[in-house]
């Protein structure tokens, strides 16, 4: 989805604050140099700009305010903006030098807010809790929020999962890894089933052909069912 179009209003207050924020670090810089080169020090041979060509022959049509510059506009500019307790901190870290500017900066990262912080924290609550010895893990292994670790786990193990563990991220990790080996849920019979060979029969609402199923209920196993008709509507197609 497009952004709305940006207003006349909000484009010239974005241009107002670029603008005042180069103007407060070329005056704070500048500022911070002539305090350390010395009040008298002029640049020599500097070329006369196109402004100071059109004031020769001008006159002064009104006095300047008293302590008036690019720096203190700048820093009035800053103080409207950010407040006058942060205008002093802004200044000190503006005329640091570079390797110490972007130390600050590192080291501010370290509280950085991380999109996990969005989330509220979840303990852990055991299904069934039992007494067991102090040994005995108290928490799943974190190895078990990750996708990867279901890539490497056999095919019965995913079906474990899957039915023994619903409700839970482990048993949608289980579900995208059967999906991801051609694994599809019939909702009908509430089981999986994988393509033995291609259909014979193919149309919009149905395929035909033999099939292997998950058997969850008699025997844990894998069967066969040949000539089986796969209706559409019974696909579970969610995109995991």
């Amino acid at each position: 989805v497009s952004p709305p179009p940006k207003s006349a209003s909000s484009n010239n207050i974005s241009s107002q604050f670029n603008q005042g924020y180069s103007n407060l670090q070329h005056g704070i810089m500048s500022t911070h140099q002539n305090q350390t080169l010395g009040t008298h020090f002029q640049p020599q041979n500097q070329p006369i700009s196109m402004l100071e060509e059109l004031g020769q022959g001008s006159r002064l049509l009104n006095e300047p305010l008293a302590g008036a510059s690019r720096s203190n506009s700048a820093m009035n500019f800053a103080s409207a903006l950010i407040g006058n307790s942060q205008t002093d901190l802004l200044e000190q870290f503006l005329i640091q030098e570079p390797n110490q500017r972007e130390m600050e900066l590192t080291k501010s990262m370290i509280y950085a807010p991380h999109v996990d912080d969005m989330e509220k924290s979840r303990p852990y609550l055991p299904r069934n809790p039992y007494r067991t010895p102090e040994a005995f893990p108290t928490h799943p292994s974190p190895l078990f929020q990750k996708s990867a670790i279901f890539k490497s786990l056999p095919t019965d193990t995913l079906f474990f999962i899957f039915y023994y563990q619903q409700g839970t991220y482990q048993q949608y990790l289980a579900a995208k890894e059967l999906k991801n080996q051609s694994w599809r849920y019939h909702k009908k019979y509430m089981t999986w089933f994988q393509r033995h060979e291609e259909p014979k029969v193919t149309t919009d609402d149905y395929e035909e052909g033999a099939y292997v199923y998950f058997d969850y209920e008699a025997g844990w196993c894998q069967r066969i069912k040949g000539d089986f008709t796969f209706e559409y509507s019974y696909l579970e197609d969610e995109i995991l």
